[in-house]
């Protein structure tokens, strides 16, 4: 969008957010404001207006839930902090309640506002009338962790969710819960994905589809948020919420209970709806700048207890998502692994920004030559040669991308094995430092980068499973720029699979699990190592801060003879066969409601 066009459309803004404009302009400064508002003004692919009416549980969905009983039923109690509420907001947000199709439950309210003869009012109506309501009149406003934990001193229910005074809950929220429960009784926590409405409740907007439970995706951002439910004897067992963090006790209270929790559940369907009005952070999160610090606060609690040392965390000029930094764990050996194919001069841009740019210094680089014929290339690997950390191995067999790699595994000496293509030109300093101390985590696998074409667009970003069929990468072709769909693009989170054109692993992982597959000589062999280390139970993370240009394969050639187009169905028929369950079930580090037709988390139409 045109500097001229967005003026245009801030002209036609009511003065208040003209104002929110302005604060935000004065935050990112003008370019950076320019990039973040074209893309909030960016028309949806898929309208979500209509989307969410086309999804939502109709009247027949509801009455067949309502006539449905589970083997499981336990009692939810829905648990409200409700302080100076508007009367109209109080009866939405009980009657969203009462229309639930799952019936056992109970409503659990702190009345913090004494003085309010209106809210009184509204309370006694709605408690004489159904038993499920229950109200812990407060004699002051004790701040809003300690008005939520004397509302959940009320509640006696199996299982208690929070709803905030001025938010609904969709009619069909705790039937899909329990339903969540009965499939696997080992869950103690259970979040939904959730929507934005406006105060009138006449339009629906900015949905959030999650992906399953995603560690570092929560050290970056408070991603679960709304509808959050947790088993009760969790709750007592962490003592509720901390006054302390008020502004983001949700974010402190959900980062203990899931590291309490056996299993986090997540149920990918619009269930919680946040009404967005002038004063919520949901609309204006600058004006709660107290509320960021102590997101940040709550993350370091959690890595303090999670026995994670020396970690810094950072606020991003996002409000409310932040950044953690690792720390490198002394100064271990790297093996950096570059099949090479002639084009000296591309590996020669390769060696050069390793070599210049990179500030770890405790490398060595193994070159794998495969059939170069040119003689300048091997020229060029004697020059390599006379350098201590350089080594120059030779596979003689045809073009085998796993084969190869495999093969130099052998011959590395490095705990660690970062594997990289010929055609990337690093350009930031500290990569390796960033990829080795997520590496070095003892929950992690695999860790990649965020690559770039040379017309600074986005090469990748994370894989996900199922786009094109098999598999394909997040923001493909997007403005460096931008950050994408909730900022992914510059988030560090857990993804199924990173792109092996500069991906690090443990050694020992590694050959845990076999290698890359040698079936797959081209295609898909990162994407199918990741996803055999991920069945391991270890995470593959994406480090946005790891970044560098990547030619796109300009050694290997196009898929452009009958035998390679061959090929690469044969490896895609293997995929199918490998991980037919995963695609069928789709990504957990996706969301089924999202497209796999394009890289940029549109609504699937």
């Amino acid at each position: 969008m045109k500097e001229a066009n967005v003026l245009r459309f801030l002209k036609k803004l009511k003065p208040y957010n003209i104002i929110k404009g302005l604060r935000y302009l004065k935050h990112y400064g003008p370019g950076e404001f320019f990039v973040r508002l074209s893309e909030r003004m960016e028309p949806e692919e898929v309208p979500y207006g209509p989307w969410y009416e086309s999804h939502k549980a109709s009247s027949e969905d509801l009455k067949r839930q309502r006539r449905q009983h589970f083997s499981y039923e336990p009692l939810i109690s829905v648990v409200v902090p409700a302080y100076r509420t508007p009367e109209i907001f109080l009866r939405e947000m009980i009657e969203s309640l009462k229309r639930q199709s799952y019936a056992n439950w109970e409503l659990c309210i702190a009345n913090a506002s004494p003085s309010d003869e209106g809210m009184a009012r509204v309370l006694n109506e709605y408690k004489s009338t159904d038993p499920r309501i229950r109200i812990q009149e407060l004699s002051e406003n004790l701040g809003i962790a300690e008005n939520t934990n004397a509302a959940f001193s009320l509640a006696s229910g199996e299982f208690a969710g929070l709803l905030d005074h001025d938010d609904l809950l969709a009619p069909d929220a705790l039937y899909e819960i329990v339903k969540l429960l009965n499939e696997d009784e080992n869950l103690d926590a259970v979040y939904t994905d959730e929507d934005k409405v406006t105060t009138d409740l006449g339009e629906h907007f900015q949905p959030h589809f999650k992906p399953d439970f995603n560690l570092d995706l929560l050290r970056s951002n408070n991603y679960i948020c709304h509808f959050f439910v947790a088993r009760r004897t969790l709750i007592e067992q962490i003592s509720g919420f901390r006054k302390e963090f008020d502004g983001a006790q949700d974010y402190d209270f959900i980062f203990r209970c899931v590291e309490g929790a056996r299993r986090t559940g997540h149920v990918a369907k619009i269930l919680y709806h946040w009404r967005t009005h002038k004063d919520s952070t949901a609309d204006n999160p600058a004006s709660k700048m107290y509320a960021f610090e102590a997101g940040k606060r709550a993350i370091e609690g959690h890595l303090e207890r999670s026995g994670v040392k020396g970690a810094r965390v950072c606020h991003t000029s996002d409000y409310g998502f932040y950044d953690v930094t690792y720390p490198v764990q002394g100064e271990p050996l790297i093996s950096i692994i570059i099949p090479n194919k002639d084009n000296c001069e591309t590996l020669k841009q390769c060696l050069d920004s390793v070599i210049q740019i990179s500030t770890y210094k405790n490398y060595e680089i193994l070159i794998v030559e495969n059939n170069s014929i040119q003689q300048e290339t091997f020229a060029y690997y004697q020059t390599l040669e006379v350098q201590d950390n350089i080594r120059i191995l030779t596979w003689k067999g045809s073009f085998n991308y796993s084969a190869i790699n495999n093969f130099a595994v052998k011959e590395a000496k490095g705990e660690y094995l970062l594997f990289l293509n010929n055609d990337i030109q690093v350009i930031s300093p500290m990569w390796m430092e960033a990829m080795l101390a997520n590496c070095q985590r003892p929950e992690v696998g695999i860790v990649g980068g965020k690559l770039y074409y040379p017309d600074d667009t986005i090469q990748h970003a994370g894989i996900i499973i199922g786009i094109g069929g098999i598999a394909g990468h997040a923001f493909l072709g997007m403005k460096r720029s931008r950050t994408g769909y909730l900022h992914k693009a510059s988030l560090q989170m857990d993804y199924s699979a990173v792109t092996a054109a500069c991906m690090m692993t443990k050694r020992g992982i590694f050959e845990k699990v076999g290698g890359f597959e040698e079936k797959l000589a081209v295609a898909f062999n990162d994407v199918d190592l990741c996803l055999r280390t991920g069945k391991e139970g270890f995470l593959v993370v994406y480090n946005p801060h790891v970044e560098m240009y990547h030619y796109e394969s300009k050694s290997r050639g196009l898929e452009d003879s009958k035998e390679k187009v061959r090929r690469f169905q044969d490896e895609i028929e293997f995929m199918r066969t490998r991980w037919i369950t995963l695609l069928k079930n789709g990504d957990p580090c996706y969301n089924k409601n999202l497209t796999l037709s394009k890289w940029n988390y549109s609504l699937r139409a």
